[in-house]
């Protein structure tokens, strides 16, 4: 019931990003109800049926994906102070952050249910003139258990992520013993307060107990025989502090394994393309028949960028700031070192989409897409940039503090909007050359 209400009282933005998770929970719980209506219709060809089966991994992963970069950048479920009072832990709110993504997801998966019972004309009669009586098994008798487990792979799947992810950690002593650990963002920063011991502030200064009582300093006591005068405690006006810009997270260490996994991705693709056909998962409709090591090779290629992006994205940041950088390049180049992580791994699944799109437009079968394939690839594209810009909507509220600080401070809008726009612009001339070069690559083998 929380739940809902918190579902129902949210912001339109939050609301549209909800209903781009159910939108995509829809498109891959119809794909994989095609993909067991398709092994109805052909019971003597477990093969293909498999085959079909596994190309609904991708969507599948990609809508995980979103779920969970959507669930993290709720404010609904984001901890408040008081909340803890009224039993809204870190643990109740990780729950209900689950439970809001598995109500999305639950709701895409009716959607596709009821489309693919109209197809099949299990409701109205037949559309389309029985065309789709091939894919979708019409006249056969659906399995409700097969059924209800396909449906429900997207919810589960996406629910756990987001309680992975999103987990308390557990209070307790810091690993080197000098405080106690504090919940952070669902606790998954884990910081570390310091430990004070009882009657190290005093009740009216900050330090030296009675001593310094009034002026938080160490005073030494009047001697003996002479007369203590008290001075009025003279008050000086508060100035706000220069907001310090926030020391850069080291770089990310996968940019090695990256380009290795890279490496061996287009290796493994090069050689797998001048082999036979071993009769394994056959590729789609648009794209030649090969052997699994095509698809091994295409799948290690995206798994190394999605490695290096974040070590990319932090170079780029050290880059911008080279050479006496000015307020401008140090904005955008501390912006991108504290985000490296968070936005590179989404960039470098969207370079892994594009690069696998543009490998795919020069070949001479691209244009036998059938409706089941463009809908995956739709999927897929649509779930990765959906995740790119809402992890870019959560790095925007995590630096709304320093962000208001410098407007505070007189900051002009105009030199932050211009930091974003530098930022993009570091981002797009790395990456985009780089995904033509693994695109160009990726189709040398294919077009043989």
């Amino acid at each position: 019931m929380l739940a809902l209400r918190l579902t129902r009282g949210a912001r339109p933005a939050v609301q549209l990003r909800r209903l781009l998770v159910t939108v995509a929970s829809g498109g891959t719980g119809f794909l994989l109800l095609c993909a067991m209506g398709y092994a109805l219709a052909h019971p003597g060809s477990p093969a293909d049926a498999t085959a079909r089966l596994v190309w609904c991994l991708p969507p599948v992963a990609a809508t995980v994906h979103l779920a969970v970069a959507v669930a993290r950048t709720d404010p609904g479920t984001r901890p408040r102070p008081g909340l803890a009072a009224v039993g809204l832990g870190p643990a109740r709110l990780m729950l209900v952050s689950a439970t809001t993504t598995a109500l999305s997801c639950v709701l895409g998966s009716m959607l596709a249910l009821l489309v693919f019972l109209h197809l099949r004309g299990d409701l109205t009669g037949m559309p389309f003139d029985g065309a789709a009586t091939e894919a979708l098994a019409a006249g056969t008798p659906l399995p409700v258990p097969g059924s209800l487990t396909l449906l429900a792979l997207v919810p589960v799947l996406a629910s756990a992520a987001v309680a992975f992810v999103l987990r308390p950690t557990v209070l307790g002593p810091a690993p080197d013993g000098g405080g106690r650990r504090s919940y952070g963002r669902f606790g998954a920063t884990g910081r570390v307060a310091a430990r004070e011991s009882f009657g190290s502030y005093g009740r009216f200064g900050t330090r030296g107990g009675a001593a310094g009582r009034g002026t938080g300093r160490d005073e030494p006591e009047p001697a003996e025989g002479t007369v203590a005068v008290e001075t009025p405690a003279v008050e000086t006006p508060a100035v706000e502090s220069v907001p310090e810009l926030p020391a850069p997270h080291p770089a990310p260490k996968g940019l090695p394994w990256g380009v290795a996994v890279l490496a061996a991705g287009l290796a493994v693709e090069t050689y797998a393309a001048g082999a036979t056909d071993d009769g394994g998962p056959a590729l789609p409709a648009a794209l030649p028949a090969g052997p699994t090591g095509v698809l091994a090779g295409w799948l290690l290629t995206a798994v190394g960028l999605a490695l290096l992006a974040p070590g990319l994205t932090h170079l780029c940041g050290l880059l911008l700031q080279a050479v006496r950088p000015g307020a401008l390049r140090l904005l955008a180049g501390r912006g991108l070192m504290e985000e490296a992580t968070r936005i590179g791994r989404p960039l470098g699944v969207v370079c892994a989409v594009a690069s696998a799109a543009v490998a795919m437009t020069p070949l001479p079968d691209s244009g036998s897409f059938g409706p089941l394939t463009a809908l995956g690839a739709a999927v897929v594209t649509g779930c990765a940039v959906a995740t790119l810009c809402t992890a870019a909507v959560e790095a925007r509220q995590d630096r709304s503090g320093t962000t208001a600080a410098l407007l505070r401070l007189g900051a002009p809008a105009a030199t932050l909007r211009g930091a974003a726009a530098l930022r993009a612009g570091a981002l797009l001339a790395v990456f985009g050359p780089l995904t033509l070069v693994v695109a160009e690559l990726a189709a040398l083998p294919l077009s043989r």
